[in-house]
């Protein structure tokens, strides 16, 4: 529950900075000076920007949020091995045999989304951040097709 608050509080304060952009942007455009016009449209060019990239992260946390869930109630999410580093991340000499079984099981089944789930986690924990936050997208996209 304390990473939602912490998301919330987040979006919270995103927002208040795209009201104060906002603001900013009909103060420049007010002056009427060729800088300040510019810096005024920059600014309304930025946070609806800002905006949609907050929403679309919200939507990625929540739908990966769901199906982690999901995954974890069946039993399905994979097990770690027994040593790791303090911050959770795989030990160097586990990375490449522990990725590659998981990067097989989701070729083997390319149309599931546990195994491409699966597989983010692990890329995650290997330390492929992309990599993982795109397998993740893929087990999102294959879950709503799938439903």
């Amino acid at each position: 529950m304390s990473s939602r608050l912490g998301v919330a509080v987040m979006a919270a304060a995103l927002m208040l900075y795209i009201v104060v952009v906002g603001w900013l942007a009909v103060m420049f455009l007010s002056t009427g000076t060729p800088v300040s016009i510019g810096m005024g449209v920059a600014l309304i060019v930025l946070a609806p920007l800002g905006l949609w990239a907050m929403i679309r992260e919200l939507v990625f946390g929540f739908a990966a949020d769901r199906l982690g869930k999901q995954l974890d109630g069946e039993g399905g999410m994979p097990e770690a091995p027994e040593n790791l580093r303090p911050s959770g991340r795989l030990l160097a000499e586990d990375v490449g045999p522990f990725v590659q079984k998981y990067e097989a099981e989701a070729g083997a089944a390319p149309g599931d989304w546990r195994a491409r789930y699966r597989l983010g986690v692990v890329q995650e924990a290997a330390g492929r951040r992309k990599d993982a936050r795109g397998s993740i997208r893929e087990a999102i996209r294959l879950a709503r097709t799938a439903a």
